[in-house]
């Protein structure tokens, strides 16, 4: 590794914890350390860091120099009149939720955790609740200041060419500082949630192809270990932002308070094999159990619809020190078979997970790689043990043959060979990056196993 003044080796990982590596790591104040950071780059390159969510190595650089750029998060300006906000990088998107709420107004995509830097949602191109009808988030996104390999600060917005190779790119075509973002006015942080349950796959289905387009957000939690006449059965949780008018008399009173921070944090003592075949078969079925055959019109807050999980710090702890791995894909509309087999693969596997999500995706937009396309998504938290990479590629082979594609930011193992197949603009891609990173300054350990960029492997 070649020392970098300022800033020390550390080991870094994603939220699965399977791939670890060491990079120095340096701080980011200004968009001025950013620009000498990239232009005092070595062979092994720089790449931003946000808060980790990524789960695999999309956030890592080996021996070279990743920018830490949560210190980089100031909410710039709020336009209450046009929604348009202008943010740091760094900002969590918790952070901008409390910043917004206020105002009267939300992030107009949530992903599964707020804890994700606003860069990073840029970078992933990260989705959420609402694909079907809203889309990801760059589609909400109006500019981006960036600074490229050359050490210069740009301003692009949708009509540059350098805007979608950014929106999904995973940090590779420079490092990017702020954002404008359009966000939509609501009247309360709660929502009013239909849940009921789906007796099995075929029925979880229907249910979503008939009714989802009545609903701004909608998610299923699936069982992953029931099989025969129970494979797929799921709980299905649907909702909308709450107006005014329609909540009790003691929420009426706060309608804008998000509440609920983190409550605790998990330590790293949790041993191998805690999640387990029995241990999931027994929260399986009380997960199922416990949700209502049908319930209108709950009111719900911000943390339980969308992110229960951020009230516990490190939960991904729990599943031990060999991590876990989460596997997300997408197939399109028409390759329910694909999505069958799918399902029942991993329920006969012996694997277990316990967070599982099937919903349905909306058009996409322009990100040469972003990841959402119109089809149905499935994603699980797989505990890493022996036999899981069969597991894996028997699924790349069904996702492959339907034509669908794996979630790079939620990817830990998957080939170059079979990413590139599963992302026709890929060449596209590396085209846009080799012409504003020709020396391939911009690299991550993704980039390096999967062969995102031409830049050489040293």
């Amino acid at each position: 590794m070649t020392e970098h003044p300022g800033c020390g080796p550390r080991r870094l990982s994603g939220w699965g914890r399977t791939a670890p590596s060491t990079a120095y790591v340096r701080e980011v104040r200004d968009p001025a350390d950013i620009v000498a950071a990239v232009r005092g780059a070595d062979r092994r390159g720089v790449l931003a860091r946000g808060l980790g969510r990524s789960y695999g190595d999309a956030a890592q650089n080996a021996g070279g120099l990743v920018l830490d750029m949560t210190t980089l998060a100031q909410v710039h300006h709020v336009d209450a009149a046009t929604g348009l906000v202008e943010v740091d990088a760094g900002v969590s998107l918790d952070t901008l939720m409390r910043v917004l709420l206020p105002f009267g107004l939300w992030v107009p995509v949530l992903p599964g955790t707020r804890q994700v830097s606003v860069g990073g949602a840029v970078a992933a191109d990260v989705h959420g609740k609402n694909h079907h009808v809203a889309g990801s988030f760059g589609s909400h996104v109006r500019s981006l200041e960036l600074v490229t390999a050359d050490g210069t600060l740009h301003r692009v917005d949708p009509e540059h060419p350098l805007f979608w190779a950014t929106v999904g790119g995973m940090g590779l075509t420079g490092v990017i500082v702020r954002a404008t973002i359009a966000c939509r006015r609501v009247e309360s942080a709660f929502l009013l949630v239909d849940t009921e349950r789906a007796g099995d796959l075929e029925d979880l289905m229907a249910r979503l192809s008939a009714d989802d387009a009545a609903y701004p957000y909608s998610v299923s939690w699936f069982d992953s270990i029931a099989t025969g006449r129970r494979l797929g059965r799921a709980v299905i949780t649907r909702g909308r932002n709450a107006l005014l008018e329609e909540l009790p008399p003691a929420l009426a009173a706060r309608p804008l308070d998000m509440g609920a921070r983190r409550r605790a944090t998990l330590p790293a003592v949790f041993p191998p094999g805690l999640v387990n075949r029995a241990s999931g078969r027994i929260f399986n079925e009380l997960w199922f159990r416990a949700a209502p055959r049908l319930r209108r019109g709950e009111v719900q807050d911000v943390t339980r619809f969308f992110h229960p999980l951020d009230v516990v710090g490190s939960w991904n702890h729990v599943y031990g020190p060999r991590g876990l791995c989460q596997y997300q894909f997408v197939v399109p509309f028409g390759a329910e078979d694909a999505l069958r087999e799918a399902v029942g693969l991993i329920a006969s596997s012996g694997h277990v997970s316990c967070l599982n999500v099937l919903k349905r995706f909306g058009p996409g937009n322009a990100g040469l790689l972003s990841f959402p396309t119109p089809g149905w998504t499935l994603a699980v938290d797989l505990p890493v043990r022996p036999g899981l990479d069969r597991l894996f590629a028997a699924l790349d082979a069904l996702v492959l043959e339907a034509g669908g594609r794996l979630y790079l930011a939620k990817d830990s193992r998957a080939s170059a060979g079979t990413v590139a197949r599963m992302y026709p603009r890929l060449e596209e891609f590396r085209a846009a990056r080799a012409r504003v990173d020709p020396a391939g300054v911009f690299v991550s350990d993704l980039a390096r196993r999967l062969s995102l960029t031409d830049a050489p492997i040293l």
